[in-house]
This record gives structure tokens, C-alpha cells and sequence, in this order.
């Protein structure tokens, strides 16, 4: 490969809608390194079986001996970290996944980075980027009249997920102070879009809307986040790491603050309109309202000013377009989310792709 970055965690959902549109947009490329735990899908990346361009190595980033031995082969430009456990409810009934993936591997995965990087000509080091994708949850939770999170606002993650992504986050700002390696830190806020794996709520209501079961509503359903299209994250990373300041970091969000009853109602709105019930009723009467899981934070919120500000970045899409673009897409790609569901979705990989373990 005569120009490369490494991504991990690019078999996931936000990582492997990067991968596919960095392969449609960009010159370079890519070697992919993912785990393949369960929200791991090689399946989203089938278009580029053929594809030259492509590498996909089935490995950990905490299995330092594997990450170095890319690093030498293929000598990336870059290196974009999606890797991460990243649902909440999961890290509340097993952390120990969380500690060890999202601080762990991120602190092996700096340190084989930081050999490397130490191997590179001045030339070369001077273009080369570490960038760190992270959470808006690790500024922890805001009351209704609070200011959006900036970019300045203390961490004060209330979740084992959202401590370990604070954790790797700071690991990330102490190898860049101590060590001078050039980081980039992205802290985004909740996605949604194609290839979202079906226990995070946009998916998970679609998903059992359209199997006539309960569409599950924590507490009173007034949790309020701020909704970014996938394809909008995939841009603002690709920008950041275009030219964004060594050492900073950037809040990516979509400026639309929703509470997750509307979200529900929007998505049975959607569905009502391209998806009828057989009985002609509203997926409405679906929604069941279920206790509210332990430290449910109130809002988030980020105020994404200094992307904008600094790098001329904003998002495309709205709620309404990016959320009828969701809806229209998983409506479109039933089989999809049948494999997940089903679990098919691990036979796929072995029959289509050549892993590394």
C-alpha cells in the first residue's frame, strides 16, 4: 500500500460508515483492524471484498505484538480509533469489558504507536495524527437550562462506559503532553443512521415496531440527547483530521436536542407513513414505559461552535432528513438486521471474509 491510515474498530457502526465513505472520498488506504465482538460486522463492509484498497485484519488493539507488526508493514499516515465498548446498559452488568477494551487497549495501543512514531523520519512525523473518537457522556449529565457541553466543561462521566472513555481520553491528552505524540480528540454526541446495531434505541424501536413488540421507553421517556447523523460524525472526523490542531480537541454534535419520547413518536410518525400497521393502527400503541436503568443521565447536550468556528464544519442533515434516511434504509435492508438479530451475522463473516485471528 503506497499511502495508508489504520482505523480500528472499523467493522462497527460509526467506524465502518466511516470506512466505507473515507473508501468512496479519499486516496489512501485503509487498514482496518477490528475485534469482531458482537457489535463488530464485517457484513457492512461486503462492498469492499474486491476492493485492493481495503485490509481487513481481524485482531484486538490491546494485542500489541499485532498492532506493531501493521504499523511496520504498512506504515500509516494516520490512525483513527474507533475501538470501544460502547453500550451503556452493557457496562452497567459487565464493566469489566469496558476497563479493559476502552482503557487498556486504548493505553496498548498508544504505546505501540508512540514506537512507531518515534521510527518516523521528521517529514513524516510531521504529518503523521493519532486520532481518538470519543463521547459526549464523559462530561457526565445536564440540567434542562444548562449550557451545552463545550469543549471546557470538566469530565464527570456517571457510567463504567462513560469513565472508561474518560479514562482513555486522558490517557490520550497524556501521551501528547508527556510523549509529544500528535493526538486529535473528538467528543461526539449520540449517532444514528445505517448499520446501528439494534439494542441502541433508533434501531431498537424500528426493529420491534415492525415485529409488533413493545417499543420500551426508560422512566418517562424526557431524557433529552442530541441526535448526529452517522454520515455527518464520518465528515467531521475526516475534517478534523484534515486540519485540525495538534492537542485539541473537537465536540462534533447536530444541534438537535431531542427527548426520547419525541424520538420514539417521530420514528412511529415515519413508520405510519411508510410502513403501515395491517390492522391500520399507529406504532404508538406500541410504546411501553419501562423502569428507568440505574444513573440514567438527564440530558446531554454539545455545543458544537469551535468545529464549526475553526474548521468551517457543520452538519448536513437535520433530525427530520437524517432520521427519514435511517428509517428508509433499515425498512430497505430487512435482511440486515435479520442476520444481526439472528446472530447469521458471525456465520457471514467466516464465509466471506479471510480474518487474521
Amino acid at each position: 500500500m503506497k499511502s495508508a491510515i489504520l482505523v480500528t474498530g472499523g467493522a462497527g457502526f460509526i467506524g465502518s460508515n466511516f470506512v466505507l465513505e473515507w473508501m468512496d472520498l479519499e486516496t489512501d488506504a485503509i487498514v482496518n483492524l477490528d475485534k469482531l465482538t458482537y457489535a463488530g460486522n464485517a457484513q457492512n463492509l461486503a462492498s469492499l471484498q474486491s476492493d485492493a484498497r481495503h485490509l481487513f485484519v481481524r485482531g484486538d488493539i490491546g494485542d500489541s505484538a499485532l498492532v506493531d507488526g501493521l504499523l511496520m508493514q504498512h506504515k500509516p499516515r494516520a490512525i483513527i480509533n474507533f475501538a470501544a465498548e460502547s453500550h451503556v446498559d452493557r457496562s452497567i452488568h459487565g464493566p469489566g469489558e469496558f476497563i479493559q477494551t476502552n482503557i487498556v487497549g486504548t493505553f496498548n495501543l498508544l504505546e505501540s504507536v508512540r514506537a512507531y512514531y518515534e521510527t518516523l523520519q521528521p517529514g513524516d512525523k510531521d504529518k503523521f495524527r493519532f486520532l481518538h473518537v470519543s463521547t459526549d457522556e464523559v462530561y457526565g449529565s445536564l440540567s434542562p437550562h444548562d449550557p451545552p457541553f463545550t469543549e471546557s466543561n470538566c469530565y464527570e462521566p456517571n457510567s463504567p462506559y462513560s469513565a472508561s472513555k474518560a479514562a482513555s481520553d486522558h490517557l490520550v491528552r497524556a501521551y501528547h503532553h508527556t510523549y509529544g505524540l500528535p493526538v486529535l480528540t473528538t467528543n461526539c454526541s449520540n449517532n444514528y443512521g445505517p448499520c446501528h446495531f439494534p439494542e441502541k434505541l433508533i434501531p431498537l424501536v424500528i426493529h420491534n415496531a415492525l415485529a409488533g413488540k413493545p417499543l420500551p421507553i426508560y422512566g418517562d421517556g424526557q431524557q433529552v440527547r442530541d441526535w448526529l447523523y452517522v454520515k455527518d460524525h464520518c465528515s467531521a472526523v475526516r475534517r478534523v483530521l484534515a486540519d485540525g490542531n495538534i492537542g485539541e480537541t473537537y465536540n462534533i454534535g447536530g444541534w438537535n436536542e431531542k427527548p426520547n419520547l419525541e424520538v420514539v413518536h417521530a420514528i412511529c410518525g415515519l413508520l405510519d407513513e411508510l410502513a403501515q400497521r395491517d390492522d391500520g393502527g399507529s406504532y404508538m400503541e406500541q410504546i411501553n414505559f419501562v423502569k428507568d436503568r440505574p444513573g440514567h443521565d438527564r440530558r446531554y447536550a454539545i455545543d458544537a461552535s469551535k468545529i464549526e468556528r475553526e474548521l468551517g464544519w457543520r452538519p448536513a442533515e437535520t433530525f427530520e432528513t437524517g432520521l427519514r434516511k435511517t428509517v428508509e434504509w433499515y425498512l430497505a435492508n430487512q435482511q440486515w438486521v435479520q442476520d444481526v438479530t439472528s446472530g447469521a451475522y458471525r456465520e457471514w463473516i467466516d464465509k466471506h471474509y479471510v480474518v487474521k485471528d
